[in-house]
């Protein structure tokens, strides 16, 4: 099939390199600007479609008249396949390609619809992720069939790093699978979505000021921020005499001990250099930070048990 690319990331670009070891052809190549945490940017998308002798569009528009004159202009494209675009594509863009467009969300769709979904699930105390392929549906967030979906099992423990990595593993490969069912049968349809609004979740935009961490919260919620809020993303942080400290590794720490204190004390430093924390409700053991531009245990910066966080 000819397939035209639409959006970001390195997962995108890999999805690329899949479909065409596949057989497909990729006539079209449309980005915009990545974010900070994307390894791949829009160089590296120009680059590639110059390699492969594809159109290639750089824009936040796409529903412009001359946008939409462009990809007119290619040849007969079948579908096109989305992720992370920067805007809302519109139903004018999607009919433009005989069998719509396909994005990839990870979220558990109709739930955990929009943005940062990994995270906010992480935070909500879900026991799973979803990763949805889905038929997209113009000017709407996250809608239309789903062709394919899978699950990744979460914890308290669980990083925002390991759901990345799992769709970074996974995207590509679900594409490729939701072109070859679509090829074969343009109708076929894994799961038709609810279009009841007590169904649908919408997640709204994370900020890296939201990684701000507030040790008048439980052990438990602090943890969790510190998971959703990793790598590749800014970090859970706080400061230390006035510097920022980014805690980038921490466990639920748990003992016997009757204790009086303020929150974000230091309660001991352990010879493994790990430190332990004390929160409004329980205690963190804390395994790496990002202090002064250094990772390191915390102990090679904490060295006193009458220090506190803010």
């Amino acid at each position: 099939m000819k397939i035209a690319i639409i959006g970001r990331t390195e997962i995108l670009y890999e999805t690329v390199k899949l479909l065409l070891k596949n057989g497909h052809d990729i006539p079209l190549i449309i980005t915009s600007k990545e974010a900070p945490e994307y390894t791949k940017t829009e160089k590296d998308f120009k680059d590639l479609a110059q390699e492969i002798n594809a159109k290639y569009l750089y824009t936040s528009k796409l529903s412009s008249k001359e946008n939409i004159e462009l990809i007119k202009e290619c040849e007969h494209i079948d579908i096109a396949v989305s992720l992370n675009f920067s805007s809302i594509i519109s139903q004018e863009v999607i009919n433009l390609f005989p069998l719509g467009i396909l994005n990839a969300h990870g979220g558990d769709l109709p739930r955990y619809r929009g943005n940062a979904c990994q995270a906010w699930a992480i935070l909500n105390a879900e026991e799973s992720i979803g990763l949805c392929i889905h038929s997209m549906i113009g000017g709407e967030i996250d809608s239309g069939n789903i062709i394919d979906r899978e699950y990744l099992s979460i914890d308290i423990n669980t990083k925002v790093t390991e759901c990345w990595n799992w769709m970074t593993e996974r995207i590509p490969q679900m594409f490729l699978n939701s072109v070859q069912k679509l090829q074969k049968d343009k109708n076929y349809i894994l799961e038709s979505q609810s279009k009841d609004t007590k169904d649908a979740l919408r997640c709204y935009p994370r900020t890296p000021e939201d990684g701000r961490i507030d040790w008048n919260e439980s052990s438990e919620e602090i943890l969790r921020l510190i998971n959703a809020s990793n790598k590749p993303y800014s970090g859970a942080y706080c400061f230390y005499d006035q510097k920022k400290l980014i805690i980038w590794d921490a466990d639920i720490f748990e003992d016997d001990e009757i204790y009086l204190s303020k929150v974000a004390q230091v309660a001991n430093i352990n010879k493994d250099g790990s430190v332990i924390l004390i929160t409004a409700k329980g205690k963190l053991k804390i395994n790496q930070i990002e202090y002064d531009g250094l990772i390191c245990n915390p102990s090679e910066k904490i060295k006193s048990i009458r220090k506190r966080m803010e």
